[in-house]
C-alpha cells in the first residue's frame, strides 16, 4: 500500500492550529479542559496566540483524542492524518516523527 503524506508547510500548520483554537473556544466541554491542562487564562491565551510553540501545544491537545482530531479535520476539510503532519511543522514536539 502506497499512502501519500499530505504536504503541509509552517504557515498551513499555524493556520490549522488557529482553527483548532477557534474550535476549542467554541466548545463548552473542550475549553475548560484545555485551560486546565495548559494553565492558560484568557489574557495569556490572547498573548500567546501568535507563538508557534503555543500553537504546537494546541495541536498536541487536539491529538490527544481521536474524536477531536476528526472534528478539526472535518471542520478544516482535511484528512485526519494531516493534523499530525501539521504538528511536525511547529516547534516543541516531544516525539520524533517524520512523515
Amino acid at each position: 500500500m502506497n499512502l501519500k503524506v499530505p504536504v503541509v508547510d509552517r504557515n498551513a500548520a499555524e493556520t490549522l492550529a488557529l482553527q483548532a483554537v477557534a474550535m476549542i473556544l467554541a466548545d463548552e466541554n473542550l475549553l475548560p479542559r484545555f485551560l486546565a491542562l495548559t494553565g492558560c487564562a484568557g489574557d495569556e491565551l490572547r498573548a500567546r496566540i501568535a507563538d508557534p510553540n503555543f500553537l504546537g501545544a494546541v495541536l498536541d491537545f487536539i491529538l490527544e483524542n481521536d474524536e477531536t482530531v476528526q472534528r478539526l479535520a472535518d471542520g478544516a476539510g482535511i484528512a485526519p492524518e494531516t493534523v499530525m503532519v501539521a504538528r511536525t511543522r511547529l516547534p516543541g514536539m516531544q516525539v520524533e516523527w517524520t512523515p
